[in-house]
């Protein structure tokens, strides 16, 4: 029999004290992505980048952070995870500084790049001490529904606080955010935080770091400049050698005692459902939330505080969602729970992809509120699905697989989906003749241009660029609607787990006996 509810296991007052404190660089995170997206007309206007500057500034981050995700997860295993989390707090919190303080794209882009590095210890560190700090299955799933909460609250917090700040002061400012948070988490992590580490783990193998990077940066790089340029020699080169390089990268942890990456993670059939569902979801999500975000400012023409407030019904309902979940997956299947949230966002991918110009902003508003309804089961479900399904050992590297698969899909919808958006603007938008050039890169471009001109000339060219804007939400849309209702269908199908596994934990019910990873072992 089960012994989860013995008292030895039950995590006491430090623990719970200490989840409040990995809840910080959580909240931190999902308050920075939702900042930056609105403070993209800002930084157009303070710093004049390009239309390809201004898309690395956003997606640099978690480029970067899906990169050395699975690096930071297993070094984390080896030196202590809290010791990796309190050197990136302290790194994000510098680079931070030094991103308030860019004074040209280029500074920014870097800063961004250190960012997303430090960014990337931050994340597999927090799961994994809560799989550690939680070894009882229903105390770890309401810590994760916690941990996923407060990435909700981010979300909502981060259009509202970043809204007010872009209204009263310049754009390094929403950078400020994470100074005193990360400056918190150095303090209180020490103490209320236990370390954790793998005894038995074996050497950092420097070659799999290097090839891991070599793999994944390669790969975004060329899609993001296929989606951009369209299908040249050098996004192809670069796609393919990424490619190559990811499978030489396979083949070398197949042949190394303590590997970088551990495939038999792999061998469960409702882990690799459900890192593909985040990756795809993420992918959507962040393609989406950046376009939006411009068409509230830029065809809504609402100021950045307007727009947050705006965007606050779509925070609300991923938090009721994701908090809601869990009780509904006591009830019904976990697969069928995280499905209709899919199919709802399907639905509001919807709604989005017949909006125009001329409809209003309720249509979208209403429709981001669908989509991010549908997110919350996938969100709070998968998370635990994802990281229950390892180890305590294995609890670094099945949490950073769980946030490569968000931060990947997040970061390659932003340069995919972006880039594509981008590219329907510029083939739909009429440039008169003597306009800046920026006015056919970006709607914000064409904004800045159209204060130059006469009344009907501004008129022309505004009606113009939101139109032909308002066609790139469309399609963006569309393909996530595609994307959403075959994930829904997807996870209906191949994820089994029952309504309630006997321990309580709907991971174990994934245990199959053909060498699959078990679930958390937490037996006296």
């Amino acid at each position: 029999m089960s012994t989860h509810t013995e008292t030895p296991l039950l995590a006491g007052p430090r623990e719970w004290l200490g989840l409040a404190v990995l809840a910080l660089p959580t909240l931190l995170l999902s308050i920075d992505v939702s900042v930056l997206h609105l403070a993209v007309p800002h930084i157009s206007q303070g710093l004049d980048p390009s239309a390809s500057q201004m898309l690395w500034i956003i997606d640099i981050y978690g480029f970067l952070i899906a990169g050395f995700l699975v690096t930071m997860g297993t070094l984390g295993d080896r030196i202590g995870r809290r010791k990796l989390l309190l050197i990136g707090a302290a790194a994000f919190g510098l680079a931070s500084l030094a991103a308030v303080f860019a004074d040209g794209p280029a500074t920014l882009i870097a800063a961004r790049a250190a960012m997303g590095i430090a960014g990337a210890t931050l994340m597999p560190s927090t799961l994994a001490l809560i799989i550690n700090m939680f070894a009882d299955a229903r105390q770890r799933g309401v810590a994760i529904a916690v941990w996923v909460t407060m990435f909700s609250v981010g979300i909502a917090l981060g259009p509202v606080v970043g809204g007010a700040m872009l209204e009263y002061f310049w754009w390094g400012s929403v950078f400020l955010l994470g100074v005193p948070i990360m400056a918190l988490l150095l303090v209180a992590g020490p103490l209320l935080l236990p370390e954790y580490r793998d005894e038995e783990a074996g050497r950092l193998d420097l070659a799999s770091v290097v090839l891991s990077l070599a793999a994944i940066l390669p790969v975004i790089y060329g899609l993001k400049e296929i989606a951009n340029e369209g299908f040249g020699p050098v996004p192809l080169g670069t796609l393919v050698v990424g490619l190559f390089l990811g499978v030489v990268f396979i083949r070398r942890q197949r042949t190394l005692e303590s590997p970088l990456l551990d495939l038999g993670l792999f061998r469960s059939r409702t882990f690799r459902t459900a890192l593909v569902t985040l990756l795809l979801s993420m992918l959507v999500a962040g393609g989406t939330y950046l376009t939006v975000t411009q068409f509230l400012q830029l065809v809504g023409g609402l100021s950045p505080m307007e727009a947050g407030l705006y965007l606050l019904p779509a925070a609300f309902a991923l938090i009721v969602t994701a908090v809601v979940s869990p009780m509904a997956a006591a009830r019904f299947r976990p697969a069928y729970v995280v499905a209709a949230g899919l199919a709802l966002s399907g639905i509001g991918h919807l709604v989005l992809s017949t909006a125009d110009s001329s409809s209003g902003i309720a249509q979208v508003v209403t429709g981001f509120a669908l989509v991010y309804a549908g997110g919350g089961p996938l969100i709070a479900l998968g998370t635990d699905i994802v990281v229950g399904s390892a180890q305590p050992e294995q609890a670094g590297s099945a949490a950073a697989l769980s946030e490569t698969s968000t931060e990947l899909g997040m970061a390659l919808g932003v340069a995919l989906l972006g880039s594509l958006g981008t590219a329907v603007y510029r083939s739909g938008v009429d440039v008169p003749a003597g306009v800046p050039q920026s006015a056919g890169d970006t709607l914000a471009g064409a904004v800045e241009a159209a204060q130059g001109l006469s009344g009907d000339a501004a008129a022309t060219l505004l009606a113009s660029a939101r139109e032909a804007f308002a066609n790139g939400l469309n399609l963006i849309a569309g393909i996530g609607a595609l994307l959403a209702l075959a994930s829904a269908v997807l996870v209906a199908v191949v994820i089994k787990l029952p309504a309630t596994a006997a321990d309580g934990d709907p991971a174990a019910a994934d245990a199959p006996a053909d060498g699959a990873v078990p679930a958390v072992n937490v037996e006296a």
